[in-house]
């Protein structure tokens, strides 16, 4: 992302621009920077827009050979196209010879790093992953979001808001809208407003029943699960997110054994350094054996499911007797 600032404050642009990571929002601010630093506003005649599956390739082709009318650069913006993952063919070879008058933006989810696509914007050096930041990071942007409104946050309250929200920046920009809302003339957020205007995501919750396993309180738990599926969550999801969790504290929990730090283990499970923090400190509830066991008999509950031999409400509940129940 410090690339784009530099080339946008240098006014020197690259031919190809792949912005890719989970983080929509960043990856949406960093791409209208592009486009404002290119694209002069209303000029459609310099600028195309492809997005989706089923783009043309010939045609992009085409319009990246034609010269522009009346400025600088020709720019073509590419979302969304699965090209990170497989690039066609003519495009592909089409990038390493790209005209200087000509500018790609290509913006998607993912990028196979054995690709063209990738191997081109390394080669240009603009191959910017764009993943959530850390968590002093987000404090930062949190931080000057409220100082614009006049608000501020208790330390207590942006533990919370960061645990119900974190998933995206897109969604923690929705949240501290309503928090400011709700708040009204009053300065300061505490942990009473986050806990009655937030809505807490399903990762959280389940983060908060192994929690409740952990401590081996079997009322908690059971009120969690029934608590979700009072939501309409389906059954097999929660059993699907309970393993996914506790297969993350499996590697966490080794990596960490090897003497991995926390930003190290972040990078290699890609996750943020906070939300590892976090995991660790649930993973010293259980012993490497009770993950194993937990996992195994999840799968074999699935099994059951799937066969038609257990009713999938009763597959939670019976992770949760086992794992919640002992004491």
């Amino acid at each position: 992302m410090r690339r784009i600032d530099e080339d946008i404050n240098s006014g020197q642009f690259q031919n190809l621009y792949l912005l890719y990571g989970e983080e929509d929002y960043l990856k949406l601010q960093y791409r209208n920077k592009l486009l404002a630093a290119l694209v002069n506003e209303g000029d459609t005649m310099n600028f195309s827009k492809y997005q989706d599956s089923g783009i043309n390739e010939l045609q992009v082709i085409d319009q990246a050979e034609t010269m522009p009318f009346f400025a600088d650069r020709r720019v073509i913006l590419i979302e969304n196209s699965g090209f990170g993952k497989k690039m066609p063919e003519k495009l592909g070879e089409y990038l390493s010879t790209i005209p200087d008058f000509t500018t790609f933006i290509f913006v998607e989810p993912t990028a196979d790093k054995r690709g063209k696509l990738y191997k081109a914007a390394k080669a240009a050096g603009r191959d910017i992953e764009i993943n959530m930041p850390n968590e002093s990071d987000l404090a930062k942007w949190v931080g000057g979001m409220l100082k614009d409104s006049g608000k501020q946050m208790k330390k207590e309250a942006w533990s919370q808001f960061l645990i119900m929200t974190h998933d995206s920046m897109d969604n923690m920009a929705r949240e501290l809208e309503k928090l400011i809302t709700y708040v009204g003339d009053r300065p300061q957020i505490t942990l009473e407003d986050v806990n009655a205007i937030c809505i807490a995501r399903v990762e959280t919750k389940i983060f908060d029943m192994i929690n409740a396993i952990a401590a081996k309180d079997l009322h908690k738990t059971l009120d969690l699960y029934q608590d979700m599926l009072a939501a309409k969550e389906p059954p097999m999801r929660v059993l699907y997110m309970i393993v996914r969790q506790f297969r993350q504290m499996k590697v966490i929990k080794e990596l960490s054994g090897f003497g991995d730090s926390v930003s190290s283990i972040a990078r290699k499970v890609g996750s943020p350094d906070f939300a590892v923090k976090r995991t660790l400190q649930l993973v010293n509830n259980f012993s490497a054996k009770e993950i194993k066991d937990l996992l195994k008999d999840a799968a074999t509950y699935e099994q059951q499911v799937k066969t038609g031999l257990l009713d999938e409400k009763l597959a939670v509940e019976l992770i949760i007797m086992k794992y919640a129940g002992k004491g």
